[in-house]
């Protein structure tokens, strides 16, 4: 039986699970900069959707992402939740930047 590599967690309401990509390692000057000291990457990838807005006659609002989509988002935007090995992040939509590409 093949392990899935998806999380099994189902956000609510207009809560977005995200995956953090990793910026290529560059070393400038010849300084390595070691984990701890660099920045978070901005750019994550959309993993999970919640179950989604709603307007104020109760009608569902449609989602400005889908699955997949790469964001971009604040370096200390939403909650980083641990599953496993993974650390995936867990906002609302409406914390998400802007759809790259």
């Amino acid at each position: 039986m093949a392990k899935s590599t998806k999380p099994t967690v189902k956000p609510l309401g207009d809560r977005v699970l995200l995956q953090r990509l990793e910026e290529a390692e560059e070393i400038k000057g010849g300084i390595i900069i070691p984990d701890s000291a660099k920045e978070k990457p901005q750019e994550a990838t959309v993993i999970a959707l919640g179950t989604g807005k709603k307007d104020a006659d109760g009608k569902a609002v449609a989602w400005d992402v889908k699955l997949g989509d790469k964001v971009l988002i604040g370096k200390y935007a939403g909650t980083e939740v641990k599953l496993g090995d993974e650390t995936y992040i867990l906002l609302r939509e409406e914390e998400i930047l802007a759809v790259v590409g």
